[in-house]
């Protein structure tokens, strides 16, 4: 049995040493990138710009922040997804105006928000249930729900902001079609991509919690739990 065990068990580890090696220099590249793009914003007093990159680099520092603060420690998964899905939609997007060049880069961004958020949203049960096993005390439809409707608040919220800051500010946040200079179409769209994009993921966490599917956030969630034992019940779970 220890012949067996034991490879697997080097293996997982040799992997996340991977996986935190190629986290910490990608942070770090995207951070110097960015750095560098926040000083030039500022010499053109490109202030908006400049602050959507601000938001980029509190995000590539916040996990360092929250384990020294608040002892926390983020997977390196989500984190990753989160970054890039910043850097996506607020550097690319915003900044280089991938928004006006490529039509169709606003829809795939809204669908991987729906993703992201209903990732987000099982991550947050399991934290409610204080290391639990979730099964035990909530239905495999309940647990999906949430994660889909959770997400779908995000986005909608988002919807507002955007809608808020254009009648604030004279920004363009929500981008105009043709034929529609009101903006509602385009916030019909994401928030329908958007939608799409939280069941697909609440679908698949369904099958994982009803039929032991395989489904990747297990892993991400048991690793989470592992790192910041102090968030849970000491002594009500064993790993």
């Amino acid at each position: 049995m220890k012949s067996n065990i034991m490879p697997e068990a080097e293996e997982s580890k040799s992997g996340a040493r991977d996986e935190s090696w190629v986290h910490k220099w990608l942070g770090r590249t995207l951070l110097i990138i960015m750095g560098a793009e926040w000083f030039l914003l500022l010499l053109d007093g490109r202030w908006l710009s400049m602050f959507l990159v601000t938001m980029i680099i509190a995000a590539l520092i916040a996990p360092t922040l929250f384990r020294r603060k608040l002892d926390v420690d983020i997977p390196v998964e989500f984190h990753f997804m989160a970054v890039i899905f910043i850097f996506a939609s607020l550097y690319l997007g915003e900044v280089q105006s991938f928004y006006q060049r490529f039509w169709w880069w606003d829809i795939v961004l809204h669908a991987s928000a729906g993703l992201l958020m209903g990732i987000t949203g099982f991550l947050l049960v399991y934290l409610l249930n204080e290391s639990k096993r979730v099964e035990l005390h909530m239905t495999p439809g309940f647990i999906s729900l949430f994660a889909f409707f959770f997400a779908v608040t995000i986005g909608t919220v988002w919807e507002i902001f955007e809608f808020a800051m254009d009648q604030l500010f004279g920004l363009n946040m929500q981008k105009p079609m043709l034929g529609d200079p009101s903006g509602l179409t385009d916030t019909m769209w994401d928030i329908i991509v958007n939608a799409i994009g939280a069941f697909i993921i609440s679908f698949m966490g369904w099958r994982y919690l009803k039929r032991q599917q395989i489904f990747f956030v297990r892993n991400w969630i048991r690793r989470f739990i592992q790192k910041n034992p102090s968030l849970f019940h000491k002594g009500r779970r064993k790993s």
